[in-house]
Parts: structure tokens; C-alpha cells; sequence
């Protein structure tokens, strides 16, 4: 596998034979009206062609347990959308996608144009995803209070007991009135239960205003196109997921996943956070080696690889079924 540097350079030499240029696509909450990254754009020629030259680079990306049918339709359906992005951004973007496991269809991540630069953007089904995927995680609970709820939280109270949300669904939405708390939580195996994470819409605003450089240069441009403008609430349950990694068990993935989605946010290079699929090999050796170890001091443990010398494929052969799990 050629590596990224090679990518890139091939990305920004070879000509991209794109079509005409697009005007940006904006994405609704996919959780409410099912809507897919791209819909409506047609994969033209210079779609494929930059499916056939970086086809095995992403597949090579891919983690074994991720549809590799999903994501390349995700991926023909976003790059028309992508046509104003230089070639080297565009597959960066891809790539981190890639390697973090995620689709990008919208539900669990989104690929978008800021200004001439792809940026890969987890959303917070993508955050739960990778919850999920540590198999220490049994559900995650994300959701808004809206004023006219019923909820109750107090941090003191046992679990169960210390919040409760009973949602109005019988009410026009106008009656339910805005959205007032931002909420995370998940049961783990075993049946413990984690702090509950509670966000107002000030500590959301907070975070915004703190940290999200793609927020800040919409303001200054009076665009107000990022997606702290465009989907607030998500953003603001995102936050909340966000916060709640440090109550759950956690994985390299989602360490690595919050470090690219604050790259992302301060318009820096995301591919250098994305876990490399080698060292990810190497890394479940040592944690092999280390429980054979501790498991028997009179058996040797067996010696860890060095980067480059695994025989044949660098990683366990694609799932290409895949599979969906619900959130």
C-alpha cells in the first residue's frame, strides 16, 4: 500500500477530469426525515474515475466490520458535492472516513465543503457508533428536554432515580416549546449505568464559541454556513456525547475520533489523527502479548511484530455484508 504522501501527490498531479462545479448541498437531520448526504446528485465520469484510482486505497482503510458496499455508495453520492474541494482535501477527507469506520451518508458522518477544503464531520450517531463497536457498551441514550417536558435531575439521587425525561409526543411541537437541555447517557455491560451528561443551551454556545473555528469564520463572512448554524441541535447533542466519553469505557477509535472531530473544528489536518490500520495490527499483538503474559508466567509471550514485516495482507479480510446496528 502506497502511503500517504503518495496519495496525496497522485490526487494533486494527475489531472481530476471533474465536471462542472456545484453549488453546496445542504444536509437535514437524518433522524427525522431520512435524508441521505448528496441525494439528487448522479455520479458523472470524474466520480468514477476518482472511485477507480483510490478504490483499494479506501478499502484497504476500511475496518473489517464496516459495509464496504455502503460506503462507496455514500462516497459516489457525496463527491459531486465536493466538486469545488481540491483533489488532495477530498481524499484526506475520505480517508479519515475511512479509517475511523464510518460511513459517510450523513447519519454517521458527513463530508463537507468549506470553502475549497473536504472536511470529514462525525455526527453524533457516529460518536455511538463507536460506543457500540468497544462491545463494553449494552445502549446509549441521547436526547433533548423541551420546556414543556416532564424531567426531573438530581446528580445526588441512585441511579435509576436521578433523571427521568417523559416526553410529550401527544403535543404539537410549538407546545412543547424550545429545546432547554441537551442529555447523554448509556447502560454498560453488565447492567451499571454512567453519569448523565446534561448540557444547557449556554454550555453548547460555550463550547461553540471556544472551540469551533468553521462557527467563528461563518460569522466573520456573514456565510453563517457552518454546521453550528445549520444544525444546531445536532451539534448540541453532539457536545453532550462528547462530554459523556469520559464517564464510558472508551477505545482507541473514539479517542482518535474526538481528536479529528476538533481538527476538523479548528481547520486543521484530520489524516494524521486517523488510526493507521498497521499499527492498529500492532497494537492488538502487544495487548495480546501482555494478557498471555499475565495469564501465564510460565509461558513466553509470543513476540510482537515489527511495522512491515507481516506476511500477505496487513489486515483481516473485509466483511463486505457488513452490518447496521441501531442506536
Amino acid at each position: 500500500m502506497t502511503s500517504l504522501k503518495d496519495r496525496v501527490k497522485a490526487a494533486t498531479d494527475k489531472p481530476s477530469g471533474r465536471g462542472p462545479a456545484l453549488d453546496d448541498v445542504q444536509h437535514d437531520r437524518a433522524a427525522d426525515d431520512g435524508a441521505e448526504q448528496g441525494r439528487g446528485h448522479k455520479p458523472d465520469e470524474g466520480t468514477m474515475e476518482f472511485l477507480r484510482r483510490y478504490e483499494q486505497h479506501f478499502a484497504e482503510a476500511l475496518p473489517s466490520n464496516v459495509d464496504t458496499t455502503a460506503f462507496f455508495a455514500a462516497v459516489r453520492s457525496v463527491l459531486p458535492t465536493l466538486t469545488r474541494c481540491t483533489p488532495a482535501s477530498q481524499l484526506q477527507a475520505l480517508l479519515t472516513c475511512a479509517r475511523i469506520g464510518l460511513v459517510p451518508d450523513g447519519k454517521q458522518a458527513v463530508i463537507t465543503a468549506s470553502g475549497n477544503v473536504a472536511t470529514f464531520i462525525p455526527t453524533y450517531r457516529g460518536f455511538i457508533e463507536l460506543m457500540y463497536r468497544s462491545g463494553r457498551v449494552d445502549s446509549v441514550h441521547v436526547g433533548m428536554v423541551h420546556e414543556n417536558d416532564e424531567w426531573a435531575f438530581e446528580p445526588t439521587a441512585p441511579a435509576p432515580l436521578d433523571f427521568t425525561h417523559r416526553p410529550r409526543p401527544d403535543l404539537p411541537k410549538a407546545a412543547r416549546g424550545p429545546a432547554i437541555l441537551a442529555y447523554a447517557f448509556c447502560w454498560l455491560k453488565g447492567g451499571a449505568r454512567s453519569q448523565v451528561v446534561v448540557l444547557s443551551r449556554e454550555d453548547a454556545e460555550e463550547i461553540r464559541d471556544q472551540y469551533s473555528d468553521a462557527y467563528r469564520r461563518a460569522q466573520e463572512t456573514g456565510k453563517l454556513d457552518s454546521f453550528w448554524h445549520t444544525h444546531f441541535l445536532d451539534m448540541w447533542m453532539k457536545s453532550a456525547i462528547r462530554r459523556l466519553e469520559k464517564y464510558v469505557p472508551t477505545s482507541a477509535e473514539l479517542r482518535a475520533l474526538g481528536a479529528i472531530d476538533d481538527a476538523g473544528e479548528a481547520g486543521q489536518s484530520q489524516i494524521l489523527l486517523a488510526p493507521d490500520p498497521e499499527v492498529g495490527l500492532l497494537v492488538a499483538d502487544a495487548e495480546r502479548a501482555h494478557r498471555s503474559a499475565e495469564s501465564s508466567q510460565d509461558t513466553a509471550p509470543r513476540m510482537l511484530l515489527v511495522k512491515g514485516t507481516r506476511r500477505g495482507r496487513s489486515k483481516p479480510k473485509k466483511n463486505r455484508g457488513g452490518r447496521r446496528r441501531a442506536a
